[in-house]
């Protein structure tokens, strides 16, 4: 009966190493490349891009060139995937979808498209991507482009389960919930913050989605608080918190 626990044991002392390898693997995706500033100004935009900046296979509107370039840094993944930013007139201020094919297509030749709303319902025009400031959009960029990552990461049958996903009020709360931590991972946490602030502020909300009911802890998207918390507990942004 000893020598069973001295193999299991002596099993579980080789497997250490291989875990802690598993997790720098791990949080070696989560790093981001870019440095993590806490406001970008607009005035300084180009001083933000690399020199080897260059996305090939998107179509991105002049208005919101830099805007997009700058939170594109932060997803290097996505350096060749096929994303069209498109203006139009929709309810929702942004949005983030694979094309219709992407269900029976290879990752790497999907399409995805990001709707930008020109206008919406006379409530949401404040939180319209026009209307932010300029650090705002990017973080609200940087959740759609989270969206994007993600979806890249699934085979072509996931989009059918997406699209019944939105049926249900929990699943979605956890779903964008995730995405926002993404982003913050990704290195755009301040500017996640600068948009959640924003948006709350204009639309007098205390929290968006999720339940109303003041006893509920759900958020659909993060509330600044939150947002908050999980910057301090990421070493990407250690530097920048001193």
């Amino acid at each position: 009966m000893v020598l069973p626990k001295i193999h299991k044991d002596y099993i579980s002392f080789l497997q250490r190493p291989f875990k802690c390898i598993l997790i720098v693997l791990f949080f070696s995706q989560v790093v981001p490349a870019q440095k993590i500033y806490t406001l970008f100004h607009k005035d300084s935009a180009r001083f933000y891009l690399t020199q080897d900046t260059i996305y090939l296979n998107k179509t991105i509107p002049v208005e919101y060139r830099e805007v997009i370039n700058i939170a594109l840094q932060y997803y290097p993944e996505l350096k060749r995937i096929n994303i069209k930013f498109r203006l139009k007139r929709a309810r929702s201020p942004l949005s983030a979808r694979p094309t219709l094919w992407a269900v029976f297509r290879q990752s790497s030749k999907r399409k995805y498209i990001i709707t930008i709303s020109r206008h919406s319902y006379k409530k949401l025009d404040p939180v319209l991507l026009k209307n932010l400031s300029f650090n705002s959009q990017i973080g609200v960029i940087g959740h759609e482009l989270a969206h994007v990552s993600f979806y890249q990461s699934k085979r072509g049958l996931y989009f059918i389960k997406l699209v019944l996903m939105q049926l249900s009020p929990r699943v979605l709360d956890a779903f964008e919930f995730a995405t926002d931590k993404t982003c913050i991972e990704r290195g755009l946490g301040f500017q996640l913050l600068s948009w959640s602030k924003e948006v709350r502020k204009k639309l007098d909300l205390r929290q968006w989605g999720g339940s109303d009911m003041p006893e509920s802890k759900r958020e659909r998207y993060m509330n600044p608080k939150t947002i908050i918390n999980h910057i301090n507990m990421l070493p990407v942004y250690f530097s920048v918190l001193k």
